[in-house]
């Protein structure tokens, strides 16, 4: 016979069994290639007005080098869970949207033009790095600005929850330019401002506002600034924790990387020239060793 439990041990007992179950839960990784496995599809975020790295094309499909990159890692995911015919689910959002996708497992991965950082490693993982940029300004080229000083008085415009947005605060703080910093939703609304009147310089990274300024209303009456704003190094966001998932990325990156990165940035990024000497340095640091 065993001894008959009173009513508070085996609350107790369910208790603890209860807490040791959710912690347990708590503590798995995610498996973000069982669920696409099980799935039969990926979900991916993009930026719809990002050129040339991500963007909506005229056939209303994402277009871009990020993009381009993404469709070989995808491949290489379909291979890896069996199914060579993985479906893609593109979901349009600003950088703060497709983190918070990514963090909250409704995109598996996003593909763009998003800053590797360390408050963003809090939220989610990066994948190898797959560009370098520098931060700068549009301004427009019968306008007075020429250099960084002169932006004392005046309103910039910056992509709201960006890097770019917190480095260009702390610019002007550090340079003594009293200036109005003026969020914007995206790079469109930023430069049709501008174009406006209503702002006198935006704020972004180089290449961006380089594609910005090429699909502008007037794109002679725009250029670009000569100072730097910031070193923007950019990765693709991925679900924290999950280490294969990881690796499978990483993975057909390098294989990139190896075989085949001159042509994809010729396709989208060769008007702007060769690779520079960093970007070529950060190709062949991440092409990381079998």
């Amino acid at each position: 016979m065993h001894p008959q439990r009173s009513p508070l041990a085996i609350a107790l007992l369910v208790a603890t069994t209860l807490v040791a179950s959710t912690l347990a839960s708590a503590q798995s990784p995610p498996d973000t290639l069982g669920k696409i496995r099980a799935a039969g599809q990926i979900n991916v975020g993009y930026s719809p007005d990002s050129l040339p790295f991500s963007s909506t094309g005229s056939e209303g499909r994402p277009i871009g080098y990020s993009i381009e990159l993404c469709q070989r890692i995808v491949a290489a995911i379909g291979r890896t869970v069996g199914n060579p015919t993985l479906r893609i689910n593109w979901i349009a959002g600003t950088v703060a949207e497709r983190l918070a996708a990514v963090k909250a497992g409704r995109a598996d991965i996003e593909c763009a033009n998003t800053t590797a950082t360390v408050s963003r490693m809090a939220d989610v993982d990066f994948s190898s790095l797959v560009f370098v940029d520098s931060g700068g300004f549009l301004v427009r080229a019968d306008g007075p600005i020429q250099q960084f000083s002169e932006f004392a008085g005046k309103r910039v415009g910056v992509i709201a929850g960006t890097t770019t947005e917190q480095r260009l605060t702390l610019a002007l703080k550090e340079n003594g330019v009293a200036a109005t910093v003026v969020p914007v939703r995206d790079g469109p609304e930023g430069t049709a401002m501008l174009e406006a009147g209503t702002l006198d310089g935006f704020a972004g990274d180089k290449i961006k506002l380089i594609g910005l300024a090429v699909t502008a209303r007037n794109p002679a009456g725009l250029s670009l600034l000569a100072a730097e704003l910031s070193y923007e190094p950019y990765a693709f966001a991925l679900p924290r924790g999950d280490s294969s998932f990881r690796l499978a990325v990483n993975r057909e990156l390098t294989r990139i990387y190896v075989t085949e990165i001159d042509g994809i940035f010729s396709r989208h990024l060769g008007k702007l020239g060769r690779p520079s000497g960093l970007l070529a340095s950060m190709y062949l640091l991440n092409a990381i060793p079998d």
